[in-house]
């Protein structure tokens, strides 16, 4: 990466603050900063131990509104500081993978408008996050985050229901301008119906998503129901999902039916959180279920062993415990995790593995924050190769 374009960006991020307070008297836009220093270690059989430090930072401006219109920009870049590892378009390869790869980009610049009865269109490049990421995210955890270049209609024609229409003109994904998959031409419309219940709320979804140009294979139609709620009961507060979804060939791309369904439980009391449950994506053979606009990195454990399904589908069941400190380190309360997996395929006869994923995370004041994170994945499959990765990063947010 050009290390004079990171260096402006750098010193935009370092200056944004002092802008921002000199603005704010005259009731101007909101500044955008965030960056984030990670250090990152793969452990995997069969590839030399990877060692990642990167830098991300993001600079960016949305003006007030005026009639409702908004404008926003934002800049991104990515630089690797030091380590050796395979960043997916260095020739790395006898190490593991850090997809972290240097890039410097038009992350986000889009115009907005707001209006009555929760009326919103989107226009240009954007962040786009639906229900819990499953389908459509921003993989906000790697540092070149995936945007979209879209349009997002909103409507809230009634106190109880709320609909969102979205058209994918083009996927911005992690690999950056230099990855022949950096970018995806797409065709792709997405439709979801949002409605609160007297027990809960229901998604209604429908992705029709191509990719023919770049990904055909990755190219589907999804339909699928997503049902949450939670409530309090005796002093604990129960939250249930369930989700079911069927997938399909879409425009002539493949020949294939394939299903989907989760179920959690998530128990809150005081700083506890218990949480169990079940994931599965069906395979037919030949293909799995598949979900190349998701956040995958938050499903079926952090080391990303299924970031593709198995043909033969992979089933997940997962129990996971968390806790939150009383504030100790600068009046601030640390947030601990620690989930097992369990994998298998589809039908849950052959086993795949497990992992055990582990974190920590404390906020230092309102803009910086802290986490160490690692996850550990022993494979019973030789198509799952035993690996270990472990994250340190400090993040800024203005």
């Amino acid at each position: 990466m050009n290390s004079l374009r990171f260096t402006a960006l750098a010193l935009a991020i370092w200056t944004a603050p002092l802008g921002a307070m000199a603005q704010s008297t005259a009731e101007a836009g909101d500044w955008i900063v965030d960056a984030r220093l990670r250090y990152e270690r793969v452990s995997q059989d069969g590839l030399r131990d990877a060692d990642a430090l990167t830098m991300r930072a993001r600079v960016g401006y949305e003006t007030r509104a005026w009639r409702g219109f908004r404008l926003l920009g934002e800049l991104e870049g990515v630089a690797e500081l030091d380590g050796d590892f395979n960043d997916t378009i260095n020739g790395a390869t006898a190490f593991a993978v850090v997809p972290d790869p240097e890039t410097f980009e038009i992350n986000r610049l889009q115009l907005s408008w707001s209006g009555a009865e929760g009326r919103r269109a989107v226009l240009g490049r954007q962040r786009i996050v639906l229900n819990n990421a499953r389908f459509i995210g921003n993989v906000g955890f790697r540092q070149n985050e995936q945007t979209f270049d879209a349009v997002r209609l909103e409507a809230r024609p009634f106190a109880h229901g709320a609909f969102t229409y979205v058209y994918i003109d083009n996927v911005r994904r992690i690999f950056g301008d230099d990855s022949p998959q950096g970018e995806w031409d797409s065709d792709s419309h997405v439709a979801q119906g949002d409605f609160d219940l007297p027990l809960g709320k229901l998604s209604a979804y429908g992705l029709w998503l191509e990719f023919r140009a770049d990904a055909p294979a990755q190219s589907s139609q999804t339909f699928g129901l997503r049902w949450t709620h939670e409530w309090e009961a005796g002093g604990f507060r129960p939250r249930v999902t369930l989700e079911a979804a069927t997938q399909s060939d879409y425009r002539g791309v493949g020949d294939f039916d394939l299903g989907y369904q989760h179920a959690e439980l998530a128990l809150r009391r005081d700083r506890w959180t218990l949480t169990a449950g079940g994931e599965r994506l069906e395979g037919d053979g030949a293909r799995g279920f598949s979900t190349p606009l998701a956040t995958l990195h938050i499903f079926q454990g952090w080391a990303d062993v299924y970031l593709t399904t198995p043909p033969d589908g992979v089933r997940d069941l997962y129990a996971g415990v968390s806790y939150t400190t009383t504030p100790w380190i600068a009046d601030r309360p640390i947030t601990l995790a620690v989930t097992g997996h369990d994998f298998a395929d589809d039908g849950g006869g052959a086993d795949f593995g497990s992992e055990v994923d582990a974190s920590a995370r404390m906020a230092l004041n309102d803009r910086v924050s802290l986490e160490a994170k690692a996850a550990f994945f022993d494979g019973e499959d030789p198509r799952f190769a035993d690996r270990d990765k472990v994250w340190l990063s400090i993040e800024y947010r203005l």
